[in-house]
């Protein structure tokens, strides 16, 4: 059985994530992105302000690497909660390259919600593993901790692996089921509404509340679609480094775009306290 996604209740107001970093892109090339927690909690208190209820944290050190080091993580966590309200969402997945312990580790730094991928995928040239055996861990440890996951789906098979996971542990921390379509990614779903709409067919009937992402030059028709079908909405510099043709792009932009489409579409930005009580977070 799938769910029928004009079925679901009717949602007050839309949900906006930034992305403002991600793990992917260096520095010098994209020097926009927020590194380290300065920058992070500067651009939360400014993301906020703009439209974003939750972020999206990959964290970076002094030398603007991507790091899991979980003493940097509280500190980003930490100086984000100082400078913003925002839900603070962390990855789990770091890099394509990371290894499972570290991943794992990141539910000590005390996030209220987590990415949780549902599956392996050919990410560019790697190959980003997530095996059975671990997806079960991340999503009993976060459980555990009581975070909320963020179900990450670059693939419709991996709808499969939400239903087999939801059979055999039952619902996560905070009682809903929110799914965010990653599409755009070379080796996962084409960033296009067709697919969305097919992702979205294949949605088991748990699920409660979905975003979309679009990569890179999807990052308009993905978003709009999603807006238009009732979804939320992810936008950052993770994951689109242009504003328009020839202009690059910066986070505050990018939320304030989506801020005014959902109000376009008379479906506003939520605040964070709305969000979480959307989330089920602590």
């Amino acid at each position: 059985m799938t769910a029928d996604p004009s079925a679901s209740p009717p949602v007050d107001g839309t949900l906006l994530t930034v992305a403002p970093t991600g793990a992917e892109h260096d520095r010098a090339a994209v020097p926009a992105i927020a590194s380290g927690p300065e920058e992070l909690a500067s651009t939360a208190a400014a993301c906020q302000a703009a439209g974003a209820a939750m972020i999206h944290v990959h964290a970076r050190d002094e030398q603007h690497a991507p790091s899991l080091d979980p003493g940097l993580l509280r500190e980003c966590v930490a100086a984000i909660r100082e400078a913003s309200d925002l839900v603070v969402q962390l990855s789990t997945g770091g890099g394509v390259l990371d290894p499972f312990a570290a991943r794992l580790a990141v539910l000590d730094t005390a996030p209220d919600s987590c990415s949780l991928t549902l599956g392996t995928l050919n990410f560019g040239d790697d190959v980003f593993h997530n095996p059975w055996g671990f997806i079960q861990d991340l999503f009993l440890l976060a459980r555990e901790r009581r975070v909320v996951p963020e179900f990450e789906v670059f693939d419709v098979g991996h709808l499969w692996t939400l239903r087999r996971l939801l059979d055999t542990h039952g619902l996560p921390f905070g009682e809903g089921v929110h799914v965010d379509l990653v599409l755009g990614v070379p080796g996962g779903l084409p960033g296009t509404p067709q697919a969305l709409m097919a992702a979205l067919a294949a949605f088991p009937p748990e699920v409660t509340t979905w975003s979309a992402t679009g990569v890179g030059r999807s990052h308009l028709p993905v978003m709009a679609t999603a807006l238009a079908a009732g979804g939320h909405a992810r936008v950052g510099i993770e994951d689109v480094t242009t504003f328009a043709r020839g202009e690059k792009a910066d986070n505050v932009r990018l939320v304030q775009r989506a801020a005014e489409l959902a109000t376009l579409l008379q479906r506003p930005a939520m605040t964070p306290d709305q969000a979480r009580r959307l989330l089920g977070t602590r």
